[in-house]
């Protein structure tokens, strides 16, 4: 019995079943986590989530992409994505829809002590505080109003409070879990830059001195411009399959990696 984390697919079906080939994944035995983003920019994002969808033992958390496809099927967005229209007119759609929206933003594996998230934790954050804020923005997803994926869009606020009220403390919530990749020393967010490097004094998140989630394994995607390269504790699994890089398979017993060229 294995345990495998798998990075962002992006609708890269024909990358996943090689990857699930050559881990030799058994669906009675073996587990499955996924970074998010199943969907997006790729050939086959419904094939993705039909095959993710039937396999046992999986645990998948949001990326912003399926959130988008989220935001798409309840007509809160006018943000065209091409490669989503097979999803949003087949004919199990809203089967698909209902399974996405129950998936977590952020998962912790008591076992391993490691947390699945698709962007990471905002160093400001302990695990419990994480925990508990994916949690309540995973209650309001459930529910899947338009207005709540309506104002699910924006980069503000930046800056976490406590006492942040309503949409603007979801935003936050789901920002920092799906979109973040560099953080200010005084814990802002900047959703701007995708590069390896940020902007003036901005570090990735996972670099920012005193980060609370220290002494917990965190496995994410999001960021392919790293190349799976990352720092102690912290893996990143976006190799960037759907750019023509890899997708990317960690084994959470021996940190084992396995990888398959994207097709």
């Amino acid at each position: 019995m294995s345990t495998y984390c798998i990075g962002d697919v992006h609708g890269c079906y024909d990358a996943l079943r090689a990857l699930l080939q050559l881990i030799k994944f058994d669906d009675r035995a073996d587990y499955l986590y996924f970074t998010g983003d199943l969907v997006g920019r790729g050939p086959n994002s419904l094939a993705v989530l039909r095959l993710v969808k039937q396999l046992p033992n999986t645990i998948v958390v949001l990326g912003n992409h399926d959130l988008h496809l989220l935001a798409l099927y309840y007509q809160a967005t006018n943000i065209e994505s091409k490669d989503l229209h097979e999803v949003l007119h087949a004919s199990d759609c809203a089967s698909l829809i209902q399974w996405l929206k129950t998936r977590h933003l952020l998962f912790h594996d008591q076992k391993f002590n490691a947390v699945i998230v698709h962007a990471g934790i905002p160093p400001q954050w302990s695990l419990i505080q994480a925990r508990a804020l994916a949690a309540e923005a995973e209650q309001n997803l459930q529910k899947g109003t338009r207005e709540f994926f309506q104002h699910m869009y924006g980069d503000e606020p930046h800056l976490w409070y406590d006492d942040l009220q309503g949409l603007e403390r979801f935003r936050f919530i789901i920002n920092a879990l799906t979109r973040m990749r560099f953080c200010s020393l005084q814990g802002e967010l900047d959703f701007t830059c995708q590069r390896k490097t940020g902007p003036k004094d901005y570090l990735p998140w996972f670099r920012v001195p005193g980060r609370c989630c220290k002494d917990v394994d965190i496995i994410y995607g999001h960021w392919a411009a790293l190349e799976g390269k990352s720092a102690a504790n912290v893996y990143a699994l976006d190799t960037g399959c759907v750019w023509g890089g890899s997708l990317t398979a960690m084994r959470l017993e021996d940190k084992q990696r396995f990888e398959v060229p994207a097709r």
